[in-house]
């Protein structure tokens, strides 16, 4: 206590010199002092509150633990006074076992008193239930059906609780009330009719759907009621649990599947259409279902049904179980797609199940995929195989057509610019079209491998077109006057050729991404070098069908005849031109070509018939008078192709500067400078050869032995400057073998 005294006047000695530090606080001090005061008596106040209130409560529990001890005694004497009870009572009990048994049986005449008139009138309940059950009352039917479950049941649970071993009473009740087991089947039968035609009914009577679902729900439960007395006592009365609700959801999933099985109505021999019109009507009838399911059958059940989900779910495993089933079949190539495309796209568009009325209870993109991955690989790769041997029978079908048009005895059609052509090229892109276009509606990547499978069979197909129409060359010359619009439909195969690169870079440019395009360069050279060998070959066999024709003509160049006045040259201008009206025919590109090859054989052809030696001059005036006559033909030439590649932009001077500096050497006077005209045609043409010198000296016929063989001595040793834009003209020509009498002469 001293020790807290101390401590007090510590703290008050400290508080007081905090309030008074400065001199002019000791005018305050009494106003400090009342403050303190009034603060202490506050502190006092509070203290003795809390003194009594602490006071008060242990008061109070003083009062409550004495009284608890009372009751504690009170309760020690009554548990004491039952104890001596209870051991009293025990035989008083045992004595009591024949009232217990009086009061079972009592609680069982109690029920059958109470069932009496049930009992009794079971018949005449039966039939009414039965007439109610036939007139389609059918609320009214189950509530009779069920007084009567419940008399039965009441009446053998008795029986149960009384004596559970006794069945002789047990099947005497069951036996009694058999026709009512009857009436619950027939009740059910005409339940689970409506619940089969329940989209139907919901549009025409949606109070008989709900009266069902009423219906149903009272079985559920009693059935739950049933299940829980079992528990509890161990008795069930016989067809329960009926489960009428699971039995619905059963006969629904059963109708969902007849449904969407019943939707094929035709079959491929009756019509090749058949899995289109089966996918289509299913369509229609899947999206109507649920439309209707979705509006006005989730009306008529009780929310926890969740009727709307369980249908989606029933009419999803129905499609995929039926679409499993097509995908097992052996299908077309176009089923196929027509299955895919219905699978893949067509089931989650907006068609379907991405229809904006069935959103949002229905996400299309959720929705599993109604056949598996390894089922669509399948379908897929059976496709590609199908379509392979398809492409390749069409191509070759496409092919043997267009070949019976190259033997009729009419033209070819043109096209709007006016040159030949067959069908063959629209009708194989056509077909690669089509094709494409359906592998797009199932997949980017179906599209590419199919363009690449076009693109492949297309080279394949292109090899035998070449083979065809060298085959069609041979037969020709076989027998030149069949067939007999030859010339027209080879014209037409080599327009063909450009028809086809045209539409292969078409082809390409649609349905090819850009990434994917350089690993098709080297396919796609490959093609184009192959109709390039078709169409340069049609257009050689053009020309040799124009230069058998020329062959008499050619044959009179440089004799005597020709250089007495033959209008040979004027004869194969007139010819090749003539031909070349039907040539106008060939696209561009080749009849430039063609054009340019015509002209440089045309000039091969006059000076091989030099190299020939058909005619030797024998002096100079004929030297002359023939040299001239080649100038002259040299410039018909130039003007016949000039006219035939107008527009081409060819270069006609070149070749027939050629016949023309041959002219030069042979109409040359002085013959000391016969060498340096010779050397001058070698330089500018240096593919001559020794052989082709000789020829031509022998042509001019006035040079000797000695001075033939000094002049290709001198040329052999001289150095040559070829022109690098020379294109060699004298390889191709061959100069006959000459006895030497005949050479020297």
């Amino acid at each position: 206590m001293e020790e807290t005294d101390r401590e007090a006047v510590a703290t008050a000695v400290q508080r007081v010199a905090g309030m008074l530090q400065r001199p002019d606080q000791l005018d305050k001090v009494e106003q400090y002092r009342r403050r303190e005061a009034r603060k202490k008596a506050s502190v006092e106040a509070r203290l003795k509150a809390a003194i009594q209130s602490q006071l008060d409560g242990v008061r109070t529990g003083l009062s409550q633990l004495h009284n608890a001890l009372n009751d504690v005694k009170d309760i020690q004497q009554s548990l004491i006074d039952v104890n001596k009870d209870w051991r009293q009572s025990i035989n008083a009990i045992e004595n009591l076992k024949d009232v217990k048994d009086a009061v079972v049986q009592h609680s069982q005449l109690a029920a059958a008193v109470e069932n009496l008139k049930n009992i009794f009138s079971v018949p005449e309940i039966v039939r009414e239930t039965q007439d109610l059950i036939e007139r389609g009352e059918l609320l009214q039917a189950h509530r009779k059906l069920m007084d009567l479950e419940c008399s039965r049941d009441n009446l053998m649970y008795e029986q149960y609780r009384m004596d559970s071993k006794n069945t002789h009473d047990m099947n005497l009740i069951h036996t009694y009330f058999g026709d009512m087991q009857k009436l619950s089947e027939e009740l059910a039968k005409q339940l689970w009719m409506v619940v089969q035609r329940s989209l139907v009914t919901v549009r025409r009577d949606p109070t008989l759907l709900v009266s069902v679902v009423r219906i149903i729900e009272r079985e559920e439960k009693i059935d739950r009621r049933m299940l829980d007395r079992k528990k509890q006592t161990g008795f069930i009365p016989p067809g329960r649990p009926k489960k009428w609700k699971e039995n619905m959801f059963n006969i629904l999933e059963r109708t969902v599947s007849i449904r969407i099985e019943g939707t094929q109505a035709d079959t491929r021999e009756s019509d090749k259409m058949w899995l289109v019109r089966h996918l289509e009507i299913t369509r229609k009838y899947v999206l109507d279902d649920l439309l209707v399911a979705k509006t006005l059958l989730d009306q008529c059940f009780p929310p926890h049904y969740d009727i709307f989900k369980r249908l989606l779910s029933m009419y999803h495993q129905a499609l995929s179980t039926r679409m499993q089933e097509l995908a097992a079949e052996d299908l077309e190539a176009n089923e196929i797609v027509s299955l895919l495309t219905w699978v893949l796209n067509t089931y989650k568009s907006t068609e379907m199940m991405g229809n904006s009325e069935l959103s949002p209870e229905v996400d299309a993109n959720s929705l599993d995929l109604l056949l598996s991955q390894n089922v669509v690989d399948q379908l897929l790769s059976k496709y590609m195989s199908t379509l392979t041997s398809n492409i390749i029978g069409w191509l070759r079908k496409a092919l043997e057509t267009d070949k019976k048009d190259w033997v009729k005895e009419t033209e070819p059609e043109a096209d709007q610019d006016g040159y030949y052509q067959t069908t063959l090229p629209a009708i194989v892109f056509q077909m690669f079209e089509q094709n494409l276009q359906v592998a797009a509606q199932i997949s980017e990547d179906l599209k590419t491998k199919v363009l690449l499978l076009c693109l492949q069979q297309m080279n394949s197909f292109l090899t035998r077109y070449k083979d065809e129409a060298q085959f069609y060359k041979e037969e020709h010359l076989k027998n030149r006057q069949y067939p007999q619009c030859y010339v027209q439909y080879m014209i037409a195969v080599i327009n063909n050729c450009q028809t086809f690169k045209e539409s292969i870079i078409s082809l390409k440019r649609k349905y090819l991404k850009v990434e994917m395009e350089e690993t098709l360069s080297s396919s796609h050279a490959s093609m184009d070098a192959i109709l390039d060998i078709i169409a340069k070959e049609g257009c050689s066999s053009l020309l040799d069908e124009v230069f058998m024709d020329l062959e008499p003509h050619l044959n009179e160049l440089m004799t005597k005849k020709w250089l007495l006045g033959s209008n040979a040259v004027r004869t194969i201008c007139v010819t090749v031109e003539d031909y070349f009206n039907d040539f106008a025919k060939i696209k561009k590109p080749y009849k430039k070509t063609m054009t340019m090859e015509a002209h440089r054989r045309v000039v091969v052809e006059y000076i091989r018939a030099i190299m020939l030696k058909r005619i030797s001059f024998k002096n100079a005036e004929e030297r002359k008078e023939g040299a001239e006559k080649m100038i002259k033909e040299a410039e018909q030439f130039r003007f016949l192709f000039k006219k035939l590649a107008s527009g081409s932009g060819e270069d006609t001077e070149g070749l027939c500067d050629i016949i023309e500096a041959i002219a030069e050497v042979i109409k040359l006077t002085d013959p000391s400078l016969l060498y340096l005209e010779v050397s001058t045609l070698v330089s500018k043409y240096p593919d001559i050869r020794d052989d082709h010198i000789a020829a031509l000296l022998t042509v001019r016929g006035d040079a000797s032995r000695d001075m033939k063989q000094t002049i290709i001595e001198t040329l052999d040793q001289g150095p040559s400057q070829p022109n690098p834009n020379y294109v060699p003209i004298f390889k191709e020509i061959t100069v006959p073998t000459l006895t030497v009498p005949k050479l020297l002469k």
